[in-house]
């Protein structure tokens, strides 16, 4: 079966927005550790809007944060910023357990890699850090810009095709873009073998980020979680304060998919979890697990999930330490399949 994958450069403009507003959520946990935060950021054509509710008595100024943040990606370019934060409202305050929304999460693992992730996400994400570290780090590709794209489908554990958007500057030629990253990418990391490569297919790619396309705040799910290869969750976490429920909630369903992994209990997991608002406990729970040499393949472990741990947005926020400031670090390449994050 093919299973096809993407994953995006920090600079890819969703990816700009997701930063933005993780990096809005980490200022306010360094002033605030119960801060309630709830960020959205559209940007586009040399501007940015901010928006979303918050209550926390933490004040700064989150325009210049946004600016910081959308330079340190790489863009020197002049960018407007509009920010309309509001207070929650009233009756949203009065809910203490964190689940303020209706959400159904979904959390993966596979003992396919090291990382207990699919392959073929593992190696979207490879490609894409490896875009990045290049443009950052070796002096001969000062000529690509932020924005980029990858795009991979794998068959197995064989590399059917990949797709990589690199932006660049005019100066130039799209043929020694290709050559490039097929000497210092591509070819380093999946070999000579004889599979599809499109490198810049539309030709030359000098107008990007902000000034080619829009971006938004939490619209990456797929690249964020595990790649669409499983059903996806109905909201993303980003922009949010730990205990919120989509996001402690989808942390600790990878959390326990992974640790039903490492004790040997399945070739493959998916926790499945929903949550009603204003309730702490979930609603329902669901662990369906696959073992080849089970009959049939497929395993119920619920009652083990159910019996073993505590879904509750607060046991989970307790448990796995998130009251941090390390969610901008996380969104490029991926939230799960990471070193030392507190859901590993």
């Amino acid at each position: 079966m093919l299973k096809t994958v993407e994953s995006v450069t920090m600079g890819q403009p969703d990816k700009v927005c997701d930063q933005i507003a993780e990096a809005i959520v980490d200022e306010y946990i360094r002033r605030d550790v119960h801060a309630s935060v709830d960020i959205h950021v559209f940007g586009a054509h040399g501007m940015l809007m901010i928006g979303g509710e918050v209550n926390s008595s933490a004040d700064f100024d989150v325009g210049a944060l946004a600016k910081k943040v959308y330079q340190e990606i790489g863009y020197q370019d002049d960018i407007e910023v509009f920010v309309n934060i509001e207070m929650q409202s009233e009756e949203m305050k009065h809910v203490k357990n964190g689940v303020l929304d209706t959400v159904v999460i979904n959390g993966y693992a596979t003992n396919e890699t090291r990382e207990r992730l699919p392959k073929s996400v593992v190696f979207a994400h490879t490609l894409a850090r490896g875009l990045d570290d290049l443009r950052k780090i070796d002096p001969k590709f000062s000529w690509m810009k932020p924005d980029g794209k990858v795009q991979i489908t794998m068959q197995g554990d064989h590399v059917k095709s990949i797709t990589v958007l690199a932006s660049h500057h005019v100066n130039i030629e799209p043929r020694d873009v290709k050559t490039a990253l097929l000497e210092r990418l591509i070819i380093p990391m999946i070999g000579e073998d004889a599979v599809q490569i499109f490198i810049n297919p539309i030709g030359e790619f000098t107008v990007a980020g902000f000034r080619s396309d829009s971006g938004a705040s939490g619209r990456k799910i797929c690249v964020d979680t595990y790649g669409g290869l499983i059903p996806n969750s109905d909201k993303s976490f980003v922009g949010k304060n730990p205990l919120r429920a989509e996001r402690a909630g989808s942390y600790f369903a990878r959390y326990v998919a992974r640790d039903l992994i490492e004790q040997g209990l399945a070739d493959s997991v998916l926790v499945n979890v929903v949550y009603s608002i204003g309730k702490a406990e979930p609603i329902h729970i669901e662990a369906i697990c696959n073992r080849r040499e089970a009959k049939g393949g497929r395993t119920d472990l619920t009652q083990i999930v159910k019996q073993k741990f505590d879904f509750r947005p607060e046991a989970i926020v307790e448990r796995l330490k998130l009251c941090q400031p390390i969610y901008r670090q996380m969104a490029v390449y991926g939230y799960f399949g990471r070193e030392n994050t507190p859901w590993k």
